[in-house]
């Protein structure tokens, strides 16, 4: 068997999350359809990420198998593109090792955060539009926290099977872009609507209900219920998923 992963991005609004489920249209269960039309052959993705329903991805990762016998054509990434939806689109073929797993050997994942501070028809599926004044300041300081944390229970989904909870925060910051304020943050892996929920606490804070000091009362007391409200869903974007330099080396197409 030959392994290979496969490089790929989507507009969330239109899948209900990344990870298969019965009577769902989901981004796995699209991609393993297609790619079993185009190849021949039962295929079965393993996601380096499971984006939520309605959460985009700019850049995503799974991996899959398959016989010897059957390789990968150097047009493989024009000719699958033809056969999927406009909402997903795929970058590259890449052989890897038997043993690749793209999950586990992801680096690390960055995610955005768009909140978008005047109505704007063209971001209405992209952006979370939220007016509301905003202590900046505040929420600049309030990232530093995070960083100095590794247990985030609080900003988890109660109901999800995880060993741990520990979390490598590597940058928790925010940067103003026009209109636009734009939330980054990158860690080496990510629990079940943590994201969402980090930037509810951050507003909660930015509109002056909470202080610095109940940021770490939150994050100490591993209890989801005393975060802020997770954001909606489109306003969060999966940036990058970065692997060694190595994974790369064999491009198929």
């Amino acid at each position: 068997m030959s392994r290979y992963l496969i490089q790929f991005s989507y507009d969330g609004g239109s899948f209900h999350g990344f990870q298969s489920q019965p009577n769902a249209h989901t981004v796995q269960s699209e991609l393993d359809e297609k790619l079993a039309l185009f190849l021949g052959i039962s295929i079965e993705t393993t996601g380096s990420s499971r984006t939520d329903t309605g959460v985009h991805a700019h850049q995503q990762f799974a991996h899959f198998d398959l016989p010897d016998t059957i390789l990968i054509p150097e047009d493989a990434t024009y000719r699958i593109n033809r056969m999927l939806p406009t909402t997903l689109v795929v970058q590259a073929f890449y052989r890897v090792a038997e043993d690749f797993n793209a999950r586990f050997e992801a680096e690390s994942r960055t995610y955005e955060y768009r909140i978008a501070r005047q109505k704007n028809p063209f971001s209405r599926d992209y952006a979370y539009w939220f007016e509301a004044p905003l202590d900046l300041k505040k929420m600049y300081e309030a990232c530093d926290i995070f960083m100095s944390y590794a247990d985030f229970q609080s900003f988890s989904k109660v109901k999800t099977e995880v060993n741990t909870f520990t979390c490598d925060i590597q940058r928790a910051e925010w940067k103003e872009e026009g209109e636009m304020l734009i939330f980054t943050i990158q860690a080496n892996r990510f629990l079940r609507g943590m994201v969402r929920a980090i930037v509810g606490t951050l507003l909660e804070i930015g509109l002056g209900k909470w202080d610095l000091n109940d940021l770490h009362r939150i994050l100490a007391s591993k209890d989801r219920k005393l975060a802020g409200r997770a954001v909606p869903a489109h306003g969060l974007h999966l940036m990058e998923v970065a692997y060694p330099k190595a994974t790369f080396a064999a491009r198929c197409s």
